[in-house]
């Protein structure tokens, strides 16, 4: 495999390895290229410090990817507790940016709904029924991006990098939990690693995962679609794809792609879009729920170039409609115009459009006395091309999957009442939170009688 890699911030350097080499092996190549002793350097990619022991491939680490390769000052130490656990090689599976899950949304980072549980004691086991959920489900990407280079919407990928300097050679204190953290800089601390700088805070973007990328092309972060890890039904067709658009509203209703490209077509043919002043062109919910438009206008880019541009436009106009403008009404010219309030006869631009002249209020050629007919404009009743079946709405729902996953396969903590899966092993757990020891089986705190007659059920 070919990795990209800068030494002390310099200049990208390719450097062909072995897919099963070691990240050892590749601090010993660049060393003997630096005259570098090659336990002296650290190997830095995705917000943390990569192991020694570990293997490129198991770095989730894809080809031609850009590592940054640094010779700490002398008297630097790298004693801080994030590190330790690099050391140790206890790096936990859900702090690497490139497996991290976000489908919580907009949840808050620490949510008393959702189980703490992630280590089980003698052998047994239990974790977060959201992450056991993803075990075995899905191996395709967690995150999707609008990639200007593609011109589509694309597999994406998070990178960090530090808010000052700007490199990405800062390790995280920890990962994100929330897209608040990513979409907003500065919620999450780490140590930047580039000699002279002292930023503390990190700023996380997104790029194509499917083709390399250098560091300045970043990709758009479509947040609302996700990978279908619950396996939740389309709320349109009812089938379950592997790829869904999560809606904001509070439902958090799911669509499959082909369904919402669907959805938006025809609301686009209807211009039964929603003109917002602050958000913009855009739909809410399909299953009619309030407070649900879609923030990120990007997610319309699943229209296609031409059909966006036909959003675009539209866009422009309910806008120039909303501030008291109107459109030119002579065929092929459509230009935008500001007429003065309260005059009725209208003269075409000739800068801009066709320099024709017409009534402002039916659109017709300027006449005095009455209009003859008014000006016909669609209604939400002629919205008749897209309909969610009631029962789909309340099957496709994102976090009501998880809820029943929670019901069906965890267990109160007898002490702290927090919801706990057992993922195999013995029936001795304890309690990350309260750090409680007690029976799966019994609920009761463990005992010589549970060790004897059933520790492994």
């Amino acid at each position: 495999m070919i990795v990209f890699v800068r030494y002390n911030l310099g200049p990208a350097v390719p450097l062909e390895l072995q897919g099963e080499a070691s990240v050892a092996e590749l601090k010993e190549v660049v060393g003997n290229q630096q005259g570098v002793q090659p336990d002296q350097l650290r190997v830095l990619f995705a917000g943390r410090e990569l192991q020694s022991t570990s293997s490129l491939q198991g770095c989730d680490l894809p080809e031609q990817s850009t590592v940054h390769v640094v010779l700490p000052p002398p008297g630097s130490s790298s004693s801080s507790s994030r590190l330790e656990l690099l050391a140790q090689g206890r790096e936990e599976e859900q702090d690497r940016l490139t497996r991290v899950d976000l489908s919580s949304s907009r949840l808050p980072a620490i949510s008393s709904g959702l189980a703490v549980i992630r280590e089980g004691h003698e052998g047994g086991g239990a974790e977060e029924p959201q992450a056991a959920a993803m075990k075995g489900v899905r191996t395709c990407s967690t995150f999707f991006v609008y990639c200007k280079c593609c011109g589509s919407i694309q597999p994406g990928k998070l990178r960090v990098c530090c808010r000052r300097c700007r490199q990405t050679t800062l390790t995280l204190s920890r990962g994100p939990s929330c897209w608040d953290d990513v979409l907003h800089p500065g919620r999450i601390h780490g140590t930047c690693q580039s000699d002279g700088c002292h930023g503390n805070e990190a700023e996380f973007y997104m790029k194509c995962a499917s083709h390399p990328t250098p560091d300045d092309d970043t990709s758009v972060a479509l947040e609302l679609i996700v990978t279908n890890i619950r396996d939740v039904p389309c709320i349109a067709c009812t089938d379950v794809m592997d790829t869904v658009l999560i809606f904001q509203c509070s439902e958090r209703h799911v669509i499959c792609l082909d369904c919402f490209r669907r959805y938006c077509q025809t609301r686009l043919n209807e211009r039964q879009f929603v003109c917002h002043p602050v958000i913009g062109y855009s739909l809410p919910c399909a299953a009619g729920c309030n407070d649900s438009l879609i923030k990120e206008l990007h997610h319309f880019r699943i229209l296609g170039h031409d059909q966006y541009g036909r959003y675009q436009q539209y866009a422009a106009e309910e806008c120039l409609l909303m501030i008291g403008g109107l459109m030119c009404p002579s065929p092929g010219c459509g230009a935008g115009l500001l007429p003065p309030e309260g005059s009725r006869r209208v003269e075409c631009d000739r800068q801009l459009g066709c320099g024709s002249v017409f009534c402002r209020h039916c659109r017709g050629a300027f006449h005095q006395g009455a209009c003859e007919a008014g000006i016909a404009r669609p209604t939400a009743e002629a919205s008749q091309g897209f309909v969610v079946g009631e029962e789909a709405s309340r099957q496709g729902r994102w976090d009501q999957a998880s809820l029943l996953l929670i019901q069906e396969s965890t267990k109160p903590c007898p002490r702290c009442s927090v919801p706990v899966e057992r993922n195999g092993g013995c029936m001795h757990m304890q309690c990350s939170l309260c750090r409680a020891e007690w029976c799966w089986l019994c609920g009761v705190p463990w005992n010589t009688e549970c060790m004897g007659a059933h520790w492994f059920g």
